[in-house]
């Protein structure tokens, strides 16, 4: 009985089966229908403009006194005072130090006393020698006499010029016991301590002082870069601002920028055979002492202005595997465009485009995400984020600072 039973459900079992795998074929035979066609995708784009691109190069360097000054021993001696304090700002013809005077004083002296004698020696000569004049007229002296008596007496002329130069000289080097500064500026540590003995032979280095205000700044730039800057403005793409002229700012080792510009002053013509760069030397203020001789900056220099620069927002421009700056353009079919291209630096939020793109192309900023090359799309003008206006030229930021700026395309 239980196994007529246990049957019954094993047919039901098998008959319910067949008809779930019927009804799995069945519902896999049906035919689907395609996809619907999507439309071209909707992306944002920024239509390029030619416009005057300010021109900068950045580049290191270092920081150098405007005047610097080597305090040395100009006699010997011994060293017995020390008139300054180590660090502090002097005055040109300040007293640093005190030599002993005593040996100068004496050989002063000594010069002043033979320069009397040589003196003497002159009224003596030359009275003779006029009285001879007289004398040989009326053949009182011999001719020989007479010509004895003027070279005696111009002899005599000599050894007061020897002393006068003799006194002078005393009277240098009994200067140069008090040892001044030559310059204004700030003097460093003292390299002789009183007691010491200095020569004159050796000049002997007791000081340096260092005139910082205003300041230099030696820049190093490529030599390449150089040819670079002068092919651009002898081709007319590049304008000068002029000598003497061109602002430069500053950067300093802790990434804070300097507060004041400086100007270009000169650039050397001589290329440095082991790098390669050439100098470049720029002079800043430096009211508060800020910048020390010897510190680490980074200064940019504004070159000229390139008046048919074009600028490309940077979120428009990717990098391949081969590191190739690229970039999306709506072509005139309304298809998307791939462009290789050649950026220099940034400029604010865009790249300075040197090839690759020319005015009028419409650059995809907006929905890069959803397009191929030679797919068809929708431009439309990009969104322009909030405080940043997007048009042909540089406009105003705040504090009258310049920000480049990209157009719309219409």
């Amino acid at each position: 009985m239980k196994l007529c039973a246990f049957a019954s459900v094993l047919r039901g079992v098998g008959v319910l089966c067949v008809g779930t795998a019927l009804a799995l074929i069945t519902s896999g035979c049906e035919k689907k229908e395609p996809p619907k066609a999507s439309g071209p995708v909707e992306v944002g784009v920024v239509t390029l403009k030619a416009q005057p691109i300010p021109v900068s190069t950045e580049l290191p360097g270092r920081t150098s006194a405007y005047l610097t000054a080597q305090v040395r021993a100009r006699v010997d001696g011994i060293v017995t005072k020390r008139l300054f304090q180590e660090g502090a700002n002097v005055k040109a013809d300040q007293l640093l130090f005190q030599i002993d005077p005593a040996p100068y004083e004496a050989s002063l002296a000594a010069a002043r006393a033979t320069l009397l004698k040589a003196r003497a020696n002159l009224a003596s000569t030359q009275a003779q020698a006029d009285r001879y004049k007289i004398l040989v007229e009326g053949n009182a002296v011999s001719k020989q006499d007479y010509d004895n008596a003027v070279a005696s007496a111009a002899q005599a002329a000599a050894d007061v010029a020897a002393g006068v130069a003799a006194v002078q000289t005393a009277t240098i080097n009994l200067g140069y016991t008090e040892v001044r500064s030559p310059i204004a500026g700030r003097i460093g540590i003292a390299l002789v301590t009183p007691g010491a003995y200095v020569q004159a032979s050796a000049a002997t280095l007791l000081a340096t002082v260092q005139q910082i205000e205003p300041i230099y700044v030696d820049l190093n730039q490529s030599s390449v870069e150089g040819l670079r800057l002068r092919r651009e403005v002898a081709s007319g793409q590049l304008k000068l601002v002029g000598p003497n002229q061109a602002k430069v700012s500053l950067t300093l080792e802790d990434g804070t920028t300097y507060h004041d510009t400086g100007t270009l002053e000169f650039t050397d013509i001589t290329v440095d055979q082991g790098t390669g760069t050439v100098t470049v030397r720029a002079l800043f203020p430096n009211p508060d002492h800020v910048l020390l001789p010897g510190m680490f900056v980074r200064a940019r220099i504004d070159e000229g202005v390139n008046d048919a620069g074009l600028l490309v927002p940077q979120i428009a421009v990717t990098h391949d595997q081969k590191g190739q700056a690229t970039a999306l353009v709506v072509a005139d079919d309304n298809k998307a465009a791939l462009r290789n291209l050649v950026t220099g630096r940034t400029l604010g939020a865009d790249w300075v485009v040197q090839s690759g793109l020319k005015p009028n192309d419409r650059v995809i900023v907006e929905g890069l995400q959803r397009v191929q090359p030679g797919q068809e799309v929708k431009p439309v003008p990009a969104a322009v984020p909030e405080g940043r206006s997007v048009s042909a030229g540089i406009v105003t930021g705040p504090a009258g600072q310049t920000q480049p700026t990209a157009v719309p395309a219409h």
